[in-house]
């Protein structure tokens, strides 16, 4: 497997095929709202009556400004995950990937979103449905870490159409 590594370990990335070369402006928020009890996801509970601190989702989602980046999700190979397809996901290229982090990774000069698995045969690229096949990175293919998907955002409501 040929690969382009730079200090750190993390893999570099030659070129991007569309512009994601120049660094996400960063719209600072106002700062929204945040309880001061967290809200139960089983039993119910009384809510507090006041709100603790406002937060800000740059500060929240962002740890390193000029190397953070939006990635918007197209199709359902990481459902299991928690990654939808029209998903905006936080990519952090400033982080170094880790054994079984979910990364943008280029192969073969292709972008795809997976999990990255090192496995004594090289790497694993996985996926996140039995629906999709995972990607074994052989030694004659070119395998860069673009970045590290650090959060993913999706929308609950209006809830999407399901087959319920």
């Amino acid at each position: 497997m040929s690969s382009c590594f730079r200090a750190g370990g993390l893999p570099a990335f030659r070129g991007a095929p569309f512009s994601l070369d120049e660094p996400l402006s960063v719209v600072p928020l106002p700062g929204v709202p945040i309880l001061a009890t967290p809200v139960p996801a089983g039993f119910p509970s009384p809510a507090d009556d006041y709100v603790e601190e406002r937060i800000d989702l740059n500060e929240h989602l962002i740890a390193h400004k000029e190397a953070t980046f939006f990635v918007r999700v197209a199709g359902e190979s990481m459902v299991g995950f928690g990654i939808h397809d029209g998903d905006l996901l936080v990519v952090d290229r400033a982080t170094d990937p880790s054994d079984r982090s979910v990364v943008i990774a280029v192969v073969d000069g292709d972008f795809t979103v997976k999990q990255l698995c090192r496995i004594p045969e090289g790497v694993l690229l996985r996926s996140g449905s039995g629906a999709h096949s995972d990607i074994f990175v052989g030694e004659e293919q070119t395998l860069s870490v673009w970045g590290v998907v650090r959060w993913s955002i999706h929308q609950v409501w209006p809830c999407p159409e399901t087959s319920r």
